[in-house]
């Protein structure tokens, strides 16, 4: 079985979230399961030159784009088993940051149109085209429109994951002509809303569209969360799946991890409270025996659920806790949370930046993880926090209610708090079960031990990707 991963970011080469950890993690584990899965993305100016080392020039085509015809040179390198594909192209990627810039629409029709032509180079003709959010929703499209009478691709299948169906690739009718450049019969695969909108065209022309939890498969049904793409989806809803995600269990591990302050796993802990006591001296707040300790590491955004800490953060800070916020995003969040810092500098840590040394440091050393997202696809902070016995507290909602089972005093079952209505005080009563419990040391050692030891790695879920491509091609 042969596989192309086409994502717009990719860890360890380039990465600004969950997509690019995905694309980092999924291929490899699929490859230790024997298939044969490649990488492409686009070559970044942003990608570390360290990095670049060992790349192998392929080749290079000229790529048809509307009236265009675009250079596409094609490098090579093979990282963990896997191999990746780079798309080169000085005029779209030679700038700094990967997304929002003003011709997104044309740099990403590019790129689509690219993975395909790029086949004729390389020699990879995949089975399936595993196709990665809106930045390669048109390779569906392109596929139907443009390949089929070719032999080398008539039977070739693909596989479309929403990874956060807020973010579609919606842009202005005028590019459909100028950019996309679909024959007119077909401009209404991307045609949606009165604008143009190309996961919209993916979910049209994939075989079939997953995403990345069961319970998020369900939920972008419903109009709250589907971002205007719920008539589509529920008359496409025969070939919607759901897979959770994993992480690289490898790279976050608390036995081995360099950038905690002291190691540790499931079977002893204890080496935790160093960490805990290491990170609050980092963070020049005071040492309170038995006083929790309470992490949010996330983007500033309304869909973190920012609101809602900020809306009752006067009666959090009255209870016997301490809090740090790592993250950047909107600026009036930014400015609320400094200024929460000022009035409890004690008690309260805003750190506005992002720092992947800082955030390990953050999972490994504080007692609870605050998640009250408004909504979430899959999530992959919580999963990380629990593998450093970090005991999260989450809205149910997407990934976070798959992932985080509520923790049941006197039984031992469970990995987290949780609460279902996105209302600022069912979060806060949710704060207090979990501090409840941290009162009682034997109740929390077990609930911390339930958190690490919990499977995360990719396994369960490459599996899960495995099957459903023999679905697909069969």
């Amino acid at each position: 079985m042969r596989v192309l991963f086409a994502s717009s970011e990719a860890a360890p080469f380039i990465k600004s979230g969950g997509l690019g950890d995905v694309a980092g993690a999924l291929p490899k584990a699929l490859v230790k399961a024997g298939v044969d899965v490649r990488v492409i993305l686009p070559y970044y100016q942003d990608i570390k030159p360290q990095l670049c080392q060992d790349m192998t020039y392929v080749g290079n085509i000229y790529v048809p784009l509307a009236w265009r015809r675009q250079y596409c040179g094609i490098f090579t390198k093979t990282v963990d088993g896997v191999r990746y594909y780079f798309v080169d192209n000085e005029y779209y990627f030679k700038r700094k940051g990967i997304y929002g810039h003003y011709d997104d629409a044309e740099r990403f029709s590019f790129f689509s149109r690219a993975i395909l032509e790029s086949m004729k180079i390389t020699g990879f003709y995949p089975d399936i085209v595993h196709c990665n959010d809106w930045q390669t929703g048109l390779v569906p499209v392109y596929l139907d429109a443009y390949y089929r009478h070719d032999k080398e691709y008539s039977q070739m299948r693909t596989l479309f994951t929403i990874h956060n169906i807020e973010f579609q690739g919606k842009y202005g009718k005028d590019v459909l002509a100028d950019v996309v450049g679909l024959p007119e019969d077909k401009n209404a695969l991307i045609d949606y809303a009165e604008c143009v909108n190309y996961m919209k065209g993916a979910i049209e022309s994939a075989n079939v569209v997953s995403t990345v939890s069961n319970s998020y498969a369900t939920e972008i049904l419903d109009s709250y969360y589907a971002y205007g793409l719920e008539d589509i989806l529920i008359d496409r809803q025969y070939k919607l799946k759901g897979i959770v995600n994993g992480i690289d269990v490898d790279s976050y591990n608390p036995s081995t991890d360099k950038c905690l302050f002291a190691c540790y796993d499931a079977m002893d802990f204890t080496p935790k409270a160093t960490c805990k006591q290491q990170l609050l001296r980092m963070l020049d707040m005071p040492e309170v025996e038995g006083r929790p300790l309470v992490a949010m590491i996330t983007r500033l955004t309304n869909q973190k659920g920012i609101d809602l800490v900020l809306e009752v953060i006067e009666e959090i800070l009255s209870r016997d806790l301490q809090m740090v916020v790592l993250g950047t995003g909107d600026w009036a969040y930014e400015a609320s949370l400094r200024d929460v810092e000022k009035k409890y500098p004690s008690k309260f840590k805003a750190l506005i930046t992002f720092s992947e040394d800082l955030a390990r440091k953050i999972y490994s050393g504080a007692d609870m993880f605050l998640m009250p997202s408004r909504f979430e696809p899959c999530g992959l902070s919580q999963l990380i926090a629990m593998r450093y016995g970090n005991v999260p507290i989450v809205r149910e909602t997407g990934g976070l209610k798959d992932t985080v089972a509520p923790y049941i005093v006197g039984e031992g079952e469970g990995t987290g708090f949780t609460f279902y209505s996105y209302n600022a005080h069912d979060m806060l009563g949710a704060i207090d079960r979990a501090i409840e419990v941290y009162t009682q040391p034997l109740e929390w050692q077990k609930v911390v031990r339930n958190c690490m030891e919990k499977d995360y790695s990719w396994t369960a879920s490459a599996t899960k990707y495995h099957q459903l491509y023999q679905q697909i091609l069969n």
